[in-house]
């Protein structure tokens, strides 16, 4: 089998470092609002503060982090930068701080 994605340069290169801790409000949530918010606000799947994105954690980290080509992968139409996947996992990992 092959398996092809599509990606850009930039995308596969992006060497942006990491904070050391990561927070909501400093680093995941201009993440959230500029690639999630546009289809998940008000509703049961809204994604607009910090405690929904916190208790739906583990699901975005697993629709972020799906094959190009994959119906279930989000952001529709696209993919966050692997920095940008990178920041929401180590947020996860740092204990899920707001500030």
């Amino acid at each position: 089998m092959v398996a092809c994605e599509s990606r850009t340069y930039e995308e596969i290169s992006d060497t942006t470092p990491i904070a050391e801790t990561v927070t909501y409000n400093k680093d995941v949530k201009v993440i959230i609002d500029a690639n999630c918010v546009s289809c998940h606000s008000p509703g049961a799947q809204a994604l607009t503060n910090y405690t929904q994105v916190k208790n739906n954690i583990d699901n975005i980290i697993d629709r972020i982090t799906r094959s190009n080509g994959d119906p279930l992968k989000m952001p529709q139409g696209g993919s966050l930068s692997p920095s940008q996947i990178n920041i929401i996992t180590k947020w996860k990992a740092d204990g899920l701080t707001e500030n």
